[in-house]
């Protein structure tokens, strides 16, 4: 199908706030993106079945009581979960972005080892540093990875801003997750090499993982914001990489985007 005809689904409301940026980066690649409050959706006045890319995006869902993403991930889990079923086993492809990853992992829609989905593996947890942290990352990707988001992706920065973003698992977990190569992205320095110090590794995720995804590598969850680098001109550093003469044509984030799009146009 023509990417136009790709639809996406930006779920919203109830403290969520990334919508126009994480909407805008899908439409700016070609898809039909829209804002659908979460209530329309619980309510039975839309369905999942409508859309082939489905988005958790950023923000404070319900103020993070309980653990960021944790109400979010109850209610969708608990009136969710059979449309959010078939949307899996459809092929569709599903992200989620800072409180979104949180609540991908509370939901157990990442990893989701062996097929194990809706059971929670994996979480976020607060940072090591004690703090909230916005600021500007990079990021190694794993080419080994089956990530359809992360194709042909190799060093790559983009802003973070969260207090609970610390990749935690037991020991048992982290080796599959490994093994299989669900780890999407970590935490690198500036020449690629994974970070393992403050502040490159913003949070002190177990092995400096930012973002992992299923086995199928549709279901992919970051704590990094790709929304919020569309435009050369949201890097901290671009009129120095204007004067070098190095400015790109678009932001870094997009990528990730367009991958997807690309992927359901030609798959879905």
């Amino acid at each position: 199908m023509e990417k136009s005809d790709v639809k996406v689904l930006v779920i919203t409301g109830f403290g969520l706030n990334c919508e126009k940026e994480t909407s805008a980066a899908f439409r700016y690649c070609g898809a039909t993106a829209e804002l659908v409050h979460l209530n329309d959706i619980l309510h039975s006045k839309r369905s999942l079945s409508e859309f082939h890319i489905l988005a958790f995006i950023g923000g404070f869902s319900f103020g993070d009581h309980l653990g960021a993403g944790t109400i979010f991930a109850n209610r969708v889990k608990f009136q969710l979960r059979d449309q959010l079923e078939k949307f899996i086993a459809d092929g569709k492809l599903v992200i989620g972005i800072c409180n979104g990853f949180q609540t991908l992992s509370r939901l157990g829609m990442v990893p989701a080892l062996n097929g194990q989905y809706f059971t929670q593996q994996a979480a976020l947890a607060h940072n090591d540093c004690g703090s909230f942290r916005d600021d500007w990352c990079y990021l190694k990707a794993n080419p080994a990875s089956p990530c359809i988001f992360t194709k042909d992706i190799d060093l790559v920065r983009l802003p973070i801003r969260h207090g609970e973003g610390k990749f935690v698992a037991d020991e048992k977990t982290m080796e599959e997750i490994e093994k299989k190569n669900l780890v999407v992205l970590r935490y690198a320095n500036s020449d690629g090499s994974t970070a393992t110090e403050f502040p490159a590794l913003p949070n002190g995720s177990l092995n400096s993982i930012a973002g992992i995804c299923d086995e199928s590598g549709r279901l992919f969850g970051l704590m990094p914001h790709p929304e919020a680098f569309l435009s050369p001109f949201n890097s901290p550093t671009w009129t120095a990489d204007k004067l070098k003469g190095k400015l790109p044509e678009e932001g870094e984030g997009v990528v990730f985007f367009r991958n997807a799009v690309n992927f359901a146009a030609e798959n879905l």
